[in-house]
């Protein structure tokens, strides 16, 4: 096989890493930009969303897609009332104190983790592909399941985009970021909204480990990768940019794809780590962020 097919299949594996990374990232500039912490704790809410999908999976029987389509509406959920749950009885409770949050959530990653090894183990797991059909290109065959990840991803972006700008939640959570005084006399429920973003948050991940773990199985460790890549993509893209999220996160989640097949993951993570100090040096707000008063 020519330089041209296998370009076209390292750029077809980085599209579908960048759709899973952008709706991951999307999570955690949420949180980032309407609540002003850093939740470390962000890969464990991508972990346990894929352990909960392999657990749902593996109860319900008959064909592959009824137990992924029952993840897809059971892991979110889960892993929202979690989230919801420790921003209630941890964060609040700190009042969202910026490097108070750090350490707390750091300390809600060991947690997690921990939990998922004594209950789910430390093997890794498959879930079955909800759909098994190849894309028959010139050169090789495509698996269909990775083209639709790429689709699923872009609607539940757009989703997440109408809500932030076409509805009154949406309303909500843009004056709370902007100014959650403000917002509060002008009765917004500013604890109830930070409530709701960092469970939001939390169900953009999960969301996007069901949609991965069809390829990669589900294990106690993989919120890692997730978690320094969504750092580095809300770094790149802009705090709390819908726009710079999406964009960042197709630049390093090719990047990523094409690199790890040409070359090697390792030096892909490096190149990631100079393009966020390079970025930081020439545009510390961000490619869409806002620059400080």
């Amino acid at each position: 096989m020519d330089f041209g097919p296998y370009l076209l299949l390292a750029s077809l594996e980085g599209a579908v890493g960048a759709a899973v990374l952008a709706l991951t990232a999307l999570g955690l500039s949420l949180v980032f930009g309407v609540m002003r912490i850093v939740n470390v704790a962000h890969g464990e809410f991508y972990m346990l969303g894929a352990v909960i999908a392999w657990w749902v999976t593996s109860m319900v029987g008959g064909h592959p897609a009824l137990g992924f389509v029952a993840a897809m509406v059971v892991s979110p959920l889960i892993v929202g009332i979690a989230a919801a749950a420790a921003e209630r009885l941890v964060l609040r409770r700190l009042d969202y104190d910026p490097e108070a949050t750090i350490v707390a959530t750091i300390g809600l990653l060991y947690v997690i983790q921990q939990l998922a090894l004594s209950t789910y183990g430390a093997d890794a797991r498959p879930v079955a592909a909800p759909i098994d059909f190849r894309v028959q290109f010139p050169w090789f065959g495509y698996s269909g399941y990775k083209l639709c990840v790429i689709g699923a991803s872009a609607v539940m972006m757009l989703a997440v985009w109408l809500v932030l700008t076409h509805t009154r939640v949406g309303l909500m959570m843009r004056a709370t970021q902007h100014d959650p005084e403000t917002a509060r006399a002008f009765a917004i429920p500013v604890d109830r909204v930070y409530a709701g973003v960092f469970a939001i948050g939390a169900m953009l991940a999960a969301l996007g480990a069901v949609l991965i773990v069809p390829i990669q199985q589900a294990h106690y460790l993989m919120g890692h990768d997730p978690l320094l890549l969504s750092f580095i993509v809300v770094i790149i893209g802009g705090l709390g940019s819908l726009r710079g999220t999406v964009l960042a996160a197709v630049i390093i989640g090719m990047s990523d794809g094409i690199i790890s097949v040409f070359f090697s993951p390792t030096l892909a993570k490096i190149l990631a780590t100079l393009l966020v100090a390079f970025v930081l040096v020439w545009r510390p707000a961000g490619l869409f962020g806002a620059r400080p008063a």
